[in-house]
């Protein structure tokens, strides 16, 4: 088959699904197969792709806003997969174009636009449901990136068990353990990082329970002398009130936003972190406790279904409400230093299981068995 993959929607500065459609097109153009691939991608997303093996064909298209691209996959995406002479066409990020000449595969990365809604611009709230139903009703297949949002897209879609697959994500080997204190100390210096601190990665929005992080930390420094809390990550929908909040808590001096790091830096902090807390009430996958993990940084993350599914007694998980528990679980870990360690030695062998070949092959599965159906 002549496989196209619709990266159109990679960012400037990707994260979770953005790391997703950066990772597979890279593992898939890696593998040793018969099938041909045509990739199709803005100017911007080629260049955080980088470069391909000779046998992957590009078509790429100016950079788009975001409203324009889902546009111009509905008018424009169609010709050129016709043109291209594509058998399949995946589409990485929830939306396929409505008429296609070709069969077609959707990832869904998570349902939030069905369980959250209210933490998505009323734009996303009224577009992305109707698309999503869309996709589901006409995809030959649908990939989900978790056992999670599998369950979740059946019982919310109606999507019977043998349309969609679930591929686990990867963890790149750039995430491991750093031992070379000139490379650490260079980061540190650059990312102007205390010498000892906690640490949250992902976006800053109250979706991923930021304002628990924040609750919980501003207890323990009334009562204990507490490492800096650095938070990193790009600003989300309606961030202004994770701000709010610090300035609330009267914690200015104790909270870093050290803003949107490139993933390629991202080893580096991990590894210069103390311990890592990531307390998100929803998650389709949830790829940066893993990186922590990799990295040998002990983890506190909350027992939601992907987290145990993913990351379950290599880290500590508490219940997503809970300030009490969270302030013991960063407490406890910042004291016990031999439970520290059994993490980090823990969450390396628990993450080395998660690779972006395996990502790859699984995908490739889907499109064997849709280019098999008569």
């Amino acid at each position: 088959m002549r496989i196209g993959i619709d990266a159109t929607a990679l960012p400037p500065n990707p994260v979770g699904a953005g790391n997703y459609i950066i990772q597979l097109v890279r593992a898939l153009a890696a593998l040793e197969t018969e099938h041909q691939f045509t990739i199709f991608a803005q100017q911007s997303g080629r260049e955080l792709i980088g470069s391909l093996p000779e046998h992957v064909h590009w078509v790429v298209v100016p950079n788009l806003r975001p409203a324009i691209r889902l546009l111009w996959e509905q008018v424009r995406l169609p010709a050129l997969v016709k043109r291209s002479a594509v058998d399949l066409l995946h589409s990485l990020h929830y939306t396929r174009p409505a008429i296609l000449p070709c069969a077609s595969v959707v990832t869904f990365h998570d349902m939030t636009f069905f369980i959250f809604p209210e933490l998505h611009t009323r734009a996303k709230q009224i577009f992305f449901p109707f698309a999503i139903r869309h996709s589901a009703r006409h995809a030959d297949a649908l990939v989900a990136v978790s056992e999670n949002t599998r369950r979740d897209a059946m019982r919310i879609l109606g999507i019977p068990a043998n349309r969609i697959f679930v591929t686990p994500l990867g963890i790149s080997e750039s995430f491991h353990p750093i031992e070379d204190q000139v490379i650490l100390e260079e980061g540190r210096q650059r990312y102007h990082l205390p010498a000892k601190f906690i640490l949250y990665v992902g976006l800053i929005e109250p979706r991923k329970n930021i304002p628990l992080l924040l609750k919980a930390y501003a207890r323990l420094v009334s009562q204990v002398d507490l490492p800096p809390l650095v938070l990193v990550g790009r600003q989300g929908w309606m961030y202004e009130q994770v701000y709010q909040l610090v300035e609330q808590l009267e914690l200015n001096d104790r909270v870093h936003f050290k803003g949107y790091i490139p993933a390629q830096n991202l080893p580096i902090v991990y590894n210069l972190a103390q311990l890592f807390v990531y307390p998100s009430t929803y998650e389709g996958f949830g790829l940066p406790p893993l990186e922590a993990m990799a990295c040998g940084t002990p983890v506190i993350t909350t027992a939601i279904s992907a987290m145990l599914d993913n990351v379950g007694d290599a880290g500590l998980l508490i219940p997503p409400q809970d300030e009490t528990a969270l302030t013991h679980a960063i407490q406890t870990l910042l004291t016990d230093h031999s439970l520290r360690d059994h993490l980090s030695v823990a969450g390396r062998r628990r993450a080395s299981e998660f690779t972006w070949k395996h990502t790859a092959l699984e995908t490739l599965k889907v499109y064997q068995l849709v280019g098999a159906k008569p």
